[in-house]
């Protein structure tokens, strides 16, 4: 093994960086201060980079929980015709995992009289696996329930957020009446409300507060008995593609398939505001946070020239002893690499550890009525430990070079008499 008089030299001055004998241990600060700046810069920029992909994540999971990848609806804002011819057209692409018919429109749903909310109705032919691994209460069933005795109730299921269920006071098991005013798909005519009773099943909580308070699933034929829909008449179908597949060109080619007045949105354009604002998040936190990898990589100049300054008779010996001018700059580019790896582990591990606390143990707490979660959420990468690692170290060891060149151009005589 052959031994690198530079590197060894560059070892020697991070583990025993002293200053003079009146201030010896002010330089070892200064390096471990450096050192630590990295350190932070890096595990900030690692615990921001999770947290926005998790957070982005979470939004698109739930957004997606509730909307499917893709719509097929009426653009005429009607009801769509021909529910089953649709439902083969659509089933026949290879593209397309399920395509679930819906009947949604705006209701009145009642407790008592004094507990009453208007909501978004939707008739599903089963609660949505989403939904499903939501509830909090109750089991989701939307089968009408049978009373088995004088106590029990009985009647088609209904299941609505929390947010809704502590605004009306309901629980499980309890009656809740809905009214629709609609005079029928595409009528216009208001008439006598229609009225039809329903048992509260369960109740579920994303934390989406717009969603937990609006939406309540019941079954689909209980829907269109409600909402006088046809039997072949339904509003949208939600359609799930297979993974790997993008909404946009999913959507893309299910609209080309389908005929007028049938228009087949993807989730992102559906909720666009909603998914522009996890997108600026992307886009802008990584961006600010960088700064401090960048402000902790110059930092390494200043240190280096305080180290160069202190060792200067020691540069002076070593150029008396042969050491060329290209040797004593590879000294210091060496050691700004040693502060930028030092600090880049000792980041790293810091991120590490933190991201798997808030994992298990949620330490970073957010008002689910602002962020749609209730903790920060983390969804590690090992390419986010590569590439912060590598851009980390690439910006030390060019920091080093400004002060390397200095360390070269010092002359063997004046360094030396210098004390």
């Amino acid at each position: 093994m052959s031994f690198n008089v530079e590197s060894f030299i560059a070892r020697r001055y991070l583990r025993g960086a002293e200053g003079k004998s009146e201030g010896r241990r002010f330089l070892r600060l200064i390096t471990w201060i450096s050192i630590g700046g990295v350190a932070v810069g890096v595990a900030a920029l690692i615990l921001a980079l999770s947290i926005v992909r998790g957070f982005s994540g979470e939004i698109t999971d739930k957004v997606i929980g509730f909307a499917s990848h893709v719509q097929v609806q009426s653009i005429r804002d009607e009801p769509l015709q021909g529910a089953a011819m649709l439902s083969n057209i659509l089933g026949n692409e290879s593209i397309v995992s399920t395509a679930m018919p819906i009947i949604q429109e705006f209701v009145l749903i009642r407790r008592s009289s004094n507990d009453i909310d208007g909501v978004s109705l939707q008739g599903v032919g089963s609660l949505p696996d989403y939904i499903s691994s939501s509830l909090l209460q109750g089991t989701g069933l939307l089968e009408p329930q049978n009373g088995t005795s004088a106590s029990s109730v009985s009647g088609p299921g209904i299941v609505i957020g929390a947010t809704l269920a502590r605004q009306l006071g309901a629980e499980i098991g309890e009656h809740l009446t809905a009214f629709s005013i609609q005079g029928g798909p595409g009528s216009g005519a208001r008439g006598a409300p229609r009225v039809k009773q329903f048992v509260l099943t369960g109740i579920f909580e994303t934390s989406l507060a717009n969603f937990d308070e609006l939406y309540v699933f019941v079954g689909l034929s209980e829907a269109r008995s409600l909402l006088e829909y046809g039997p072949d008449e339904i509003t949208r179908f939600d359609v799930r593609v297979n993974g790997g597949v993008d909404y946009t060109e999913a959507a893309d080619l299910l609209d080309s398939r389908l005929d007028f007045p049938a228009i087949a949105r993807p989730v992102t354009d559906i909720y666009r505001s909603l998914f522009a604002w996890v997108s600026l998040q992307q886009s802008i936190i990584p961006m600010i946070i960088s700064i401090i990898v960048f402000v902790a990589a110059v930092n390494v100049i200043g240190t280096l020239l305080m180290i160069i300054l202190e060792k200067n008779r020691e540069m002076g010996i070593l150029a008396s002893m042969g050491a060329t001018a290209a040797m004593r700059q590879r000294i210091f580019v060496r050691l700004g690499l040693l502060i930028g790896a030092s600090g880049v582990v000792i980041g790293e591990v810091i991120a590490l550890v933190f991201a798997l606390l808030q994992m298990r143990f949620g330490i970073i707490p957010l008002p689910a009525e602002a962020y749609y979660m209730n903790t920060a959420p983390i969804d590690l990468n090992p390419v986010d430990f590569i590439v912060v690692a590598a851009i980390t170290l690439v910006l030390c060891t060019a920091s080093s070079w400004i002060p390397a060149r200095h360390a070269a151009k010092v002359l063997p005589i004046h360094a030396i008499r210098t004390r």
